[in-house]
Order: structure tokens, then C-alpha cells, then sequence
């Protein structure tokens, strides 16, 4: 029986458009006063577009995408997404690693980009690693399947709550050097509870040998961290790093020592979500 292609949906036409009308906006900024107010948006509505894009993408080669059958999933995303950026934005407050410029005055407008931005983190890294799992760029990638024992769990779950906890009980001159122990600090407590919990999680892959979800999440959290630095680089309104090391070897605006932060960030995204996830699933059955 002959396969009936899937179309390209009509929102990922319209992301690519989105996509293209802020770059030209960015590229205008400073001789068009309308191209210079949408520059001040340039990352949240880039960012728009883009899970636009690759969730039509998505649907075209399977059938099946987060915002065409999974929207309520979709939904839930965006806030645990902003929410988890908030606790590093918590973190920055001691740590300085970066501070945003160019920000609207309109704290009405403030608000509403900085939310845009931030709920498409998940999405976005989610939707990333979806797509290289769908093309299957990492399926031979195996190794020996590993023995999770009690003593990795509780090991994991100590050791990062020290990593969580250490860059905050000392001074910011110092602390500011410790942003990678945040970045895969909640990796190693989350993860393991959800192992223990029989939810989907990191270490059953590894339990399993399979590496394609692992890898793809860490990639795709490359990914979206070069177009982030992309588009954020040229945008009216944007961060600017503050972090002590390496500040001359660059990736746009992010010293590269930071970016290499991008891959284990795609991690603690998936096992907070899927944390999330599981005491979602206890309250639901306590609530019957």
C-alpha cells in the first residue's frame, strides 16, 4: 500500500515568514523606526518562528508534532519552561553572569516579551532533539547497558545538591566562577527521582544502552543555543555576558567556556519536566 505523505503545515510557513521578517527588521533597525521597535523583539518572535517551523517540519516527516497532536503537552511547556529560567534568572542575582540591555521601558511590554522568550525554551530544545531523534542521526550510538544501583541514585542526588547549593553559600566573587555546577547540578538530583519513580528519565536509557534521546537532547541543546546567541547578537534588546572567564574567545555574545553549557541545559529541561511531570501524575491519582 502506497504511503500518503504528510503536508508542510500552513503554521510552519508562517514561522519561516516570522523568521525572515525580523531578520529583515534586524538588518534595518537603525533606518526604519518601525524595524527598530520589532529588533527589540527580535528573540522572542525569532524564537516563535522557529518552533513554528520545526514543529511543521516534524509533522511532515512523521505524522505527528507537538503543536498539531500534542497541544495541550504544548501548553504545559511554557510555563514550567518559564519557570525553570527563573530559578537561573535567581541564581544570576548572586552569580552575575550576564545582565540584559536595551530592555522596554513599557513594563507591560517588558513582561510579555521576556515571557515570549522564556516559554520557548522548552519548546524549542524539545522540538530540536525531537527532529534529530526522528531523522535518526544517533540511533547506532549504544554502549553496555548500566547497572543503576542504589548507591549511583543516592550518590547522584547528594552530589548534586551540592552542586546546586555550593555556588550560593559563598561569596559572588567566587560563585561566579560556578555557573557549570548549576548547569548540571538539577540533572543529577531530578533524574534519579524519576528513575525511582518509574518515570521517563535519563537513566533508563543508560539502563537500557540507548543513547539516541541522550545525545539528541544534547545537541539540540547546542543547536539552540547557537541560533539564541544568533539572533540575540544583532537584536535591540538583548543579554550581554558578564562571566569571568574567557571573556575574548567568543560565540557572538556568549565566551565559549559558557557555551559549552548548552548541551547539559537541554538535560536539566527534559528531567525537570519530566519531574514536573510525575508529581503531576501522583497528584491526579491521589486526587481520585
Amino acid at each position: 500500500m502506497k504511503h500518503t505523505p504528510f503536508p508542510f503545515k500552513y503554521h510552519g510557513w508562517a514561522g519561516l515568514g516570522l523568521i525572515c521578517f525580523v531578520e529583515f527588521c534586524l538588518l534595518a533597525q537603525h533606518r526604519i523606526h518601525f524595524a527598530y521597535k520589532i529588533s527589540v523583539w527580535a528573540t522572542p518572535l525569532c524564537w516563535l518562528g522557529y518552533v513554528m517551523f520545526l514543529d511543521a517540519v516534524i509533522f511532515k516527516l512523521k505524522g505527528n508534532s507537538l503543536l498539531c497532536n500534542r497541544r495541550r503537552e504544548f501548553y504545559i511547556q511554557m510555563p514550567l519552561s518559564i519557570a525553570f529560567w527563573l530559578l537561573f534568572e535567581f541564581y544570576n542575582l548572586h552569580l552575575v553572569n550576564w545582565e540584559y540591555h536595551g530592555l522596554p521601558e513599557n513594563k507591560i511590554e517588558l513582561c510579555i516579551g521576556m515571557g515570549l522568550a522564556f516559554a520557548m525554551i522548552m519548546p524549542g530544545m524539545f522540538q530540536t532533539a525531537e527532529l534529530l531523534e526522528t531523522l535518526h542521526f544517533f540511533d547506532r550510538f549504544r554502549i553496555a547497558n548500566l547497572r543503576v544501583s542504589n548507591r549511583i541514585i543516592y550518590s547522584s542526588i547528594v552530589l548534586g545538591f551540592f552542586f546546586i547549593m555550593a555556588p550560593l553559600l559563598i561569596s559572588s566573587d567566587y560563585a561566579r566562577y560556578l555557573f557549570g555546577l548549576v548547569w548540571t547540578g538539577y540533572v543529577m538530583i531530578f533524574d534519579p527521582i524519576v528513575y525511582s519513580s518509574k518515570g521517563d528519565s535519563l537513566l533508563k536509557d543508560l539502563e537500557e544502552g540507548r543513547l539516541s534521546r541522550i545525545l539528541s537532547l544534547f545537541m539540540g541543546g547546542y543547536i539552540c543555543g547557537f541560533l539564541w546567541e544568533f539572533w540575540n547578537y544583532w537584536a535591540a534588546s538583548k543579554w550581554v555576558y558578564t562571566a569571568p572567564f574567557m571573556r575574548d574567545v567568543k560565540i557572538f555574545e556568549m565566551p565559549v567556556a559558557g557555551f559549552l553549557g548548552f548541551g547539559p541545559f537541554a538535560w536539566e529541561y527534559f528531567c525537570f519536566y519530566h519531574f514536573c511531570k510525575l508529581i503531576g501524575l501522583r497528584y491526579q491519582a491521589n486526587s481520585k
